[in-house]
């Protein structure tokens, strides 16, 4: 048994054979994300008060009956989904959407988004093969780029769920069974094809593939995995953090807010609002992120510096950015925010007094013309940062990018800064309240004159620099490098 890291398994993938005809199989419970996204539904239903008390004793007991075989658990499901019966197909999709978004997303392993994108890049047929339904998969699925999917399937009668199953449960053999269909349709080799998965009931699934992978492995697996020769991944729980990590949040607030409160009363008796936002960016976020057990580790460090003002743009996966940010960037500093913020005690006084512009996101003529403010403080020598994504990820997956920060660096007539930042949403999610300790890897790249950009290749040069972001987070530097002025074609 091979037990070893997600750097070495992404670069056996990278040194391995490339193209559709090789197959990458994972599960979804246990596998891409951490624990069961069933678990999610049950506690939304207990939340609104609708589960029955049929539905709360099959919940409750599920994880106590050890299912020993597919009739069984063939038998366990139809009771899970019964429920469902008489809702259509597009309530129950948008249920499960709803959990991705607000629950299940932050128990993602990103060790496992990473093999994912591995073996996109080395243009694999990806596929998540589970027990599960496909409305639980689909919006993890679509967040990761993922078009297979291998799925336990219901029966849908003109658009309205019957609460019945069509086919048989991917449980056990039936799981390896649904993959060697897929892989003959597809003309997918598995003997040169890769399998993750976690369960004990998925060793009949690994055994179709050449190379299978345990992925914190079950009892029964982690024999079978050890028996075969095969590698061991164990992935970094995602669940509830440890007490020291609600302490370490609470410091870290407490640090920065103590710090914004001295900032402006230093500004009330001295009228220095500048010198005030920067002791605020400079020790509250130093403080802050110490308190939290966080440190940053940048590559390409002097970029913050070579040019200043300038447009920082970053890609925005957490809260954390708001401290990372001051951190990094330190003085001189004002950026363009959610207009939901100006009214949060403490910070939106704060806010204001750094001369930040307020964003209305539902406002398309307010958004462009919170805009302007920005472009005059970089004219006046202030460097902005903006999120051009517009808001925090679900996934480290890069969204499109808006305009706003490109229109503003081209009317200043100052660069385009990327700082790419990879795992601060493994710290802190995007809806959670609590950092977790750890280093977040930064990357500045080289400064991008954009005063020469014709806006009628706009949307090109955009899509160029947000290519950048992707190109990085996939190969990441491994050291510092001494870079020359770079521009975009226009």
């Amino acid at each position: 048994m091979d037990v070893f890291n997600t750097t070495d398994a992404i670069a056996k993938i990278k040194a391995g054979p490339q193209g559709p005809s090789i197959g990458a199989f994972f599960d979804f419970d246990g596998t891409l994300i951490d624990g069961y996204s069933v678990a999610e539904y049950f506690k939304e239903r207990i939340r609104n008060r609708t589960i029955s008390v049929k539905e709360l004793v099959t919940g409750v007991t599920a994880p106590f009956k050890g299912i020993a075989n597919e009739a069984e658990f063939t038998l366990l499901f139809k009771d899970l989904i019964a429920e469902w019966a008489g809702n259509s197909e597009e309530e129950v999709r948008a249920l499960w959407q709803k959990l991705f978004i607000e629950r299940i997303a932050r128990h993602m392993f990103h060790e496992a988004y990473s093999l994912v994108q591995a073996h996109m890049r080395a243009g694999h047929t990806v596929a998540i093969a589970s027990s599960a339904t496909r409305y639980q998969i689909e919006p993890l699925a679509t967040e990761y780029g993922i078009e297979h999917i291998l799925a336990t399937e219901l029966e849908i009668k003109r658009g309205i769920v019957n609460g019945k199953l069509h086919g048989e449960p991917l449980w056990g053999k039936n799981k390896a069974a649904a993959v060697r269909r897929f892989a003959k349709t597809q003309k997918i080799s598995l003997s040169k094809s890769y399998g993750y998965a976690n369960g004990d009931e998925d060793i009949d699934f690994l055994s179709t593939v050449g190379l299978a992978t345990a992925v914190n492995p079950q009892k029964e697996l982690l024999l079978k995995a050890s028996a075969e020769a095969w590698p061991v991944l164990t992935f970094d729980p995602r669940k509830r953090a440890p007490f020291k990590a609600f302490a370490g949040t609470v410091g870290a607030y407490s640090a920065m807010t103590a710090t914004m409160l001295a900032g402006m009363a230093y500004n009330r008796f001295y009228k220095e609002p500048r010198r005030a936002a920067d002791m605020v960016g400079t020790i509250g976020s130093e403080l802050g992120l110490a308190l939290a057990g966080i440190k940053v580790n940048i590559l390409n460090e002097h970029n913050l510096w070579r040019v200043r003002p300038a447009v920082f743009i970053l890609n925005h996966q957490s809260k954390l950015d708001f401290f990372i940010f001051y951190n990094i960037i330190r003085r001189e500093l004002t950026g363009v925010v959610k207009k939901e913020a100006e009214n949060v005690p403490v910070i939106g006084p704060f806010l204001r007094m750094a001369e930040m512009s307020f964003l209305d996101r539902s406002n398309s003529k307010k958004a462009i013309d919170a805009l302007q403010p920005a472009v005059d403080r970089l004219k006046r020598g202030l460097s902005v940062a903006i999120a051009p994504e517009g808001t925090r990820s679900y996934t480290p997956k890069v969204g499109r990018f808006k305009k706003g920060a490109f229109h503003i660096a081209m009317q200043a007539g100052v660069p385009i800064v990327p700082v790419v930042i990879r795992n601060a949403g493994e710290l802190m999610w995007r809806e959670d309240a609590t950092m977790r300790a750890g280093t977040v890897d930064i990357c500045v790249l080289d400064p991008i004159d954009v005063s020469q950009w014709d806006p009628a290749n706009l949307d090109d040069n955009i899509a160029a620099v947000r290519q950048l972001f992707v190109d990085t987070l996939a190969d990441w530097p491994t050291e510092t490098k001494t870079m020359n002025d770079s521009s975009l074609v226009n």
